[in-house]
């Protein structure tokens, strides 16, 4: 098996036997081939590619950031660092460009999938001539295992009943899944499936759980039985903690190891990072500092009584990142232990895109306050209030926008902006040390996501396929980077790559770039795509993109632009697509939806279910009714529960009595109780709430029923008006994950009585939201 050209087609072809058959097996002429297993080309190695989400350039002491590292470095010690490797500016668009081969455009990702349209190159379906490289190792004898977070997938498919063509497994090509579908998890309470079966943690925080040491858990785990029962089979293992996407989460003690290191603020911690980058030779001698970028305040511009909060922001960001480098060196350990560390090729990719400028310009403890627009109810005062809460179970935070942008030093702008190396520019290692005879060293070549999968097929042997499952396959689109392993001074090879992300775009062309930023990572478009404003870099010579000479070439600058749309036009990208909030809207945009109507039957055993996955309840009146049979000792615990404990609402029976509690971020908790215990038997239920109206997010009232018998009411002062959670989810029968009520706590929660169904009926919705697309713009760009 040996063979490449029985490798071009996909799955390999069986071969019919063509020799003699006989009557009898005993018979001496009986003569069959015995079966072979298939397995990759001798000398393919196992791979490992570690994607940590949301953390810059300037990050990583790898990269002469000021947070730690060591796993990290010990992997560059062994391999190389790649210095101009780079992503696509955002998460979903980068996983799928990694994990295909193919620009993100092309394969339907050229945003997160919460706002895909119908067109080809912004749809978020992987087309079937695009085949990921995971069903292509595993076709080729790989074993094949994801853990973490997968943010790919359609969101009209993530629901139980799938399809799950989109999923890692089976769709993916990964022959085992653990982790998150979504953007961001609660690091403490995450929404965790296995395949594609919802599962619960195994332990609470006060266990000692956290999501971090949880997937690496599963992963050495997987890791050891594959090298158990097959040794002979190399494997491929994609993993992509949460960590560093929001919320920052991490326990307290590895966040107080940076207590104090960043009380100088962001400004000053640029000048510290750029000169260790100097030092490590990651960036050249003559690179310039660029200026803080247009929009982002100066440390002392900030309230200074602010500044503890501030500090603590990136302290805990710091614990988070350097969390997850420690998990990271536990697998590599492993690895180690297991004799396969020398021969496995491992990708450490140190961001999925530049660091996120999604926190506001002050941070938050809690992102439901910026994703609903209520950011008024948390004033500096409380902030400073609540600061030891950052990273604990209590929060749900993010940093501040200076901060982002101090992790991406030397560079221009964040997350979102592909115009950028900012955005784009991720501090990268590759380590092969049965395959790569340098050690330590760096390389300069320009490289991006998309040459992962054609340098793994090369090292392994395996030719690109050309037909997988009968569908002929779109050639790879990235540049296997296996010609400077062994070659420093090799001329580099990926010459030409274009970057768009919701209108900030570039290209990148033999040593020059053009690029246009379109619109802040913190704001909606507020004009059209012909006012953009284009600059123009020699990157050979001008490393941080710091001198503009658009005014000195224009020559150039036309070819360049022009080269760019030859480019979009090839790859998907066009039209353009600056919009943000309509792209909310499914029916504007061509995109299916789970489900319609007013009115849904929800049964017991249902849990994990979100947003996309049942009618919504925010800024209407709605009644959710329940048939259930109490036993004669009593009923305890939750009927259906939607959100967490930073946001959302439960109808549920507290020391024997009908209960209802809406959440209100966690700073208004509302609890009306009845104070008629059910008495034994089958009965019908119901909590009704009757919303003020004339506006969003406005208060209402509550009355809870027992048959036709009302025994309970009480009023909830203000509501959520866009999205209870990003990760929290409806459950019928428990409340998984963090408790929405304090009359509950995480586990314990499930109903003891029984439930045959619960019903949600909705009223009309308040449609006042859509006047105000910036509120939709917060939620899209949190998501990503």
């Amino acid at each position: 098996m040996n063979d490449p050209s029985q490798r071009s087609t996909l799955p390999i072809p069986d071969l019919a036997y063509t020799g003699t058959v006989t009557y009898d097996a005993t018979d001496p002429d009986t003569h069959y081939p015995p079966i072979q297993k298939i397995r990759p080309p001798q000398g393919a190695p196992n791979v490992l590619v570690v994607l940590i989400d949301d953390t810059g350039f300037g990050a990583s002491s790898a990269f002469g950031g000021p947070i730690q590292t060591p796993t990290f470095e010990r992997i560059a010690a062994q391999g190389l660092k790649y210095t101009r490797f780079h992503t696509t500016a955002l998460c979903s668009p980068t996983r799928a460009a990694l994990l295909s081969g193919r620009n993100h455009h092309t394969v339907g990702m050229g945003g997160i999938t919460e706002i895909a349209t119908s067109a080809p190159g912004y749809n978020s379906i992987r087309p079937n001539n695009c085949a990921p490289l995971a069903e292509t190792l595993k076709l080729n004898g790989y074993s094949t295992a994801q853990f973490g977070k997968c943010h790919e997938v359609p969101v009209w498919t993530a629901s139980p009943v799938g399809p799950f063509d989109g999923w890692p497994t089976p769709g993916g090509g990964f022959e085992y899944f653990y982790g998150f579908i979504g953007g961001e998890t609660n690091q403490w309470y995450p929404a965790l499936y296995e395949g594609t079966t919802p599962v619960e943690p195994w332990g609470t925080p006060e266990d000692g759980y956290h999501f971090m040491g949880d997937m690496t858990d599963k992963a050495i785990a997987w890791t050891k039985q594959q090298k158990s029962l097959a040794p002979d089979k190399p494997f491929f293992t994609y993993f992509a903690p949460g960590a560093t996407h929001a919320p920052h989460h991490v326990p307290e003690e590895w966040a107080d190891k940076y207590k104090g290191r960043f009380d100088q603020g962001w400004d000053e911690l640029r000048k510290e990072t750029f000169a260790r980058q100097k030092e490590l030779g990651v960036i050249p001698q003559d690179a310039e500092l660029t200026a803080r970028s247009d929009g982002i305040p100066a440390w002392d511009e900030m309230n200074p009584d602010l500044h503890p909060v501030l500090a603590r922001e990136m302290e805990v960001y710091a614990g988070f990142l350097s969390y997850a480098d420690h998990h990271t060196g536990r697998l590599i350990d492993a690895l180690d232990e297991l004799g396969v560390l020398d021969d496995t090729l491992i990708y450490v990719i140190i961001g999925d895109n530049g660091a996120s400028a999604e926190g506001t310009m002050k941070g938050t403890t809690n992102e439901a306050f910026t994703l609903n627009h209520m950011n008024d109810m948390e004033d500096d005062a409380y902030m400073i209030a609540h600061k030891d809460d950052l990273g604990t179970p209590r929060s749900y935070n993010h940093y501040a926008i200076g901060w982002a942008h101090a992790m991406d030093t030397p560079y221009q702008w964040t997350k979102q902006v592909a115009s950028h190396w900012g955005g784009t520019r991720n501090g990268t290692i590759v380590s092969w040390p049965n395959g790569i005879a340098a050690r330590g060293e760096i390389r300069n070549q320009f490289a991006h996501v998309i040459d992962v999968a054609p340098t793994v097929l090369e090292a392994a042997g395996i030719p690109e396929p050309s037909t997988v499952n009968g569908v002929t396959q779109r050639p790879y689109e990235g540049t296997a980077m296996n010609y400077s392993f062994d070659a420093p001074d090799a001329d580099e090879q990926h010459t030409t790559q274009y970057f768009e992300m919701v209108g900030n775009r570039a290209i990148f062309h033999k040593g020059w770039t053009a690029v246009a930023k379109h619109k802040y990572p913190w704001l909606g478009s507020d004009h059209g795509l012909d006012d953009d404003v284009w600059e123009l870099y020699n990157v050979e010579e001008d490393w941080t993109q710091s001198n503009d000479l658009a005014e000195q070439e224009p020559e150039r600058l036309a070819h360049l632009q022009r080269l760019f749309l030859v480019q979009a036009a090839r790859f998907n990208v066009l039209p353009l697509d600056i919009r943000t909030a309509e792209r909310f809207n499914a029916d504007l945009v061509g995109r299916p939806t789970i489900l319609e109507g007013d009115s849904q039957i929800l049964y017991p055993g249902m849990k994990r279910l979100n947003e996309n996955c049942v009618i919504g309840v925010k800024n209407k009146s709605f009644t959710v009714t329940a048939k259930i049979t109490v036993p004669e000792a009593g009923a305890e615990g939750v009927i259906i529960a939607q959100g967490g404990s930073y946001g959302g609402w439960s109808f549920y029976v507290h020391e024997g009595a009908l209960a209802f509690c809406y959440n209100t971020l966690a700073l208004e908790v509302a609890v009306i109780h009845s104070d008629v215990v059910l008495t034994p038997g089958e009965r019908e239920v119901r909590a009704h709430f009757a919303y003020d109206g004339s506006g969003l997010g406005k208060g209402g009232t509550v009355a809870l029923f027992d048959g036709d018998t009302r025994v309970g009411e009480g009023r909830v002062e203000r509501t959520i008006p866009f999205t209870f959670s990003l990760d929290e989810t409806v459950d019928i029968g428990m409340d998984v994950a963090s408790p929405v009520s304090p009359d509950y706590g995480p586990q314990d929660n499930e109903f003891t009585g029984t439930i045959a169904w619960v019903r949600l009926d909705v009223g009309e919705d308040d449609h006042s939201h859509l006047a105000d697309p910036a509120h939709l713009m917060t939620i899209a760009m949190t998501k990503q």
